[in-house]
């Protein structure tokens, strides 16, 4: 018999690849800290360093090539995660899940249906909007989240273009910040981007602000675990994560 004192996690229940921007070195240790026992997160990386039209547009050229990797793993999922991608038109998101799906055969999955899938399985109506973008991107992302129906009472961006400066931001920072653009006719606040240290100030801002936090990263682990239908509370990463919402009345995206 081989005994080691080790404990390794082979994904024996399910496998999650995710395609993730080149430069985002924080969206791997959260979603793998936040992802429960059995669950196995494979990563592979597309080229995206800034955030100008064209090079969020180059990121999407290589969505095939990024989807066949992971399937040579036999992955459950497939998932593009990038926020500011797949919220950059009405019609971004859902393009890239159906190439995913018509090239490997695997469910594909995007950030923005996660987010779509969050905001309605929340109830909300009425949201604080923050993200790190540059002004293009940041107005893109208001856009999106108008065109589901919900309203940004209040928002702000930080005007910041590469994962690489984001990733410098300190939670202290960050959750300053967010203090500071607190409102009371929002239903919750929504931290766009994948890149951003904040995972570890979605309990503590609850606490504070009396209302739901809400994460790309969190927002995707939430979704891709409810879609292979585990749905056990997660605790310590929010209010979405620790209650059992029902997917099946959330109105997929087209």
């Amino acid at each position: 018999m081989v005994r080691s004192p080790y404990s390794i996690d082979y994904g024996d229940a399910l496998r999650l690849g995710f395609i993730v921007p080149s430069g985002n070195v924080i969206a791997e240790p959260q979603i793998r800290a936040m992802l429960p026992a059995g669950v196995l997160p494979l990563f592979t990386r597309l080229a995206l360093r800034g955030s100008s039209e064209a090079e969020l547009m180059r990121m999407m050229e290589g969505v095939e090539a990024a989807a066949e990797l992971l399937a040579d793993a036999r992955v459950d999922r497939i998932v593009f995660h990038c926020t500011a991608v797949t919220t950059f038109s009405p019609q971004s998101g859902p393009e890239i899940r159906r190439r995913i799906e018509a090239k490997t055969g695997i469910p594909g999955m995007v950030t923005s249906d996660a987010l779509a899938a969050a905001f309605a399985g929340l109830g909300w109506r009425r949201l604080v909007l923050l993200s790190p973008y540059i002004a293009s991107v940041h107005q893109r992302e208001i856009t999106f989240v108008e065109q589901l129906g919900l309203s940004v009472v209040r928002d702000a961006f930080l005007d910041i273009d590469t994962n690489d400066e984001m990733a410098r931001l300190s939670p202290e920072a960050l959750r300053d910040w967010v203090l500071n653009h607190r409102d009371a006719q929002a239903d919750g606040y929504f931290l766009s981007c994948t890149a951003l240290r904040t995972a570890e100030l979605i309990a503590p801002l609850e606490a504070e602000l009396g209302h739901p936090v809400l994460t790309s990263n969190q927002v995707m682990v939430w979704h891709a675990l409810r879609s292979a239908g585990m749905s056990q509370p997660i605790p310590g990463w929010g209010e979405l994560l620790e209650q059992v919402l029902d997917l099946r009345s959330v109105r997929r995206l087209p």
